[in-house]
């Protein structure tokens, strides 16, 4: 029987608003607010699925070439000496080339615990070479996120503490 070691959550309404008009512009209140009510939680499809799909907040229109960095609204609560690992989904990457800009998302346990509350984004690319426009409704699967335990060295000694996202850690 699988280890059960995390709890995805939704982002409070403040942090959700701020990444999406970071990403979409700004827009009325009542309107984001709507979206942020219909952020589904991650789940797998089946009981035998290693992957936890994310769906889009909103509909995402992408031409070949068009990239859009997504809010997911998520945020993702682990034990320690876990990670979750995010890659596009299959059918979508191998329809239309949908990538990941930073080939496969990283979200370190430590990363629930900073500033932006563990807010998970996805830069996605359509990266079609037969002209194909990806389309996705609000609510679409379009990432699927696995949790992988991961090991250390026996020298290691790291002991900063993150507070931030994409880069932080390097900042140390």
């Amino acid at each position: 029987m699988a280890r059960r070691i995390a709890k995805f959550h939704k982002v409070s309404y403040e942090q959700f608003r701020e990444g999406f008009e970071d990403s979409f512009g700004k827009r009325e209140e009542e309107e984001i607010q709507r979206i942020y009510d219909g952020i589904l939680l991650p789940k797998r499809a089946t009981a035998g699925s290693a992957g936890y799909d994310f769906f889009t907040p909103v509909e995402i229109s992408l031409k070949p070439g068009d990239t859009v960095k997504l809010p997911t609204g998520i945020c993702a609560e682990m034990e320690s000496d876990w990670v979750l690992k995010c890659y596009p989904r299959s059918g979508l990457g191998f329809k239309y080339r949908l990538q990941l800009n930073n080939t496969v998302g990283i979200i370190d346990s430590d990363y629930f615990y900073s500033d932006n509350e563990g807010h998970i984004f996805a830069k996605i690319t359509n990266d079609s070479r037969e002209g194909k426009t990806v389309c996705l409704k609000a609510g679409s699967g379009f990432m699927q996120g696995i949790f992988v335990e991961y090991g250390i060295t026996v020298d290691d000694c790291a002991t900063a503490v993150r507070n931030g996202g994409f880069g932080s850690t390097t900042k140390n």
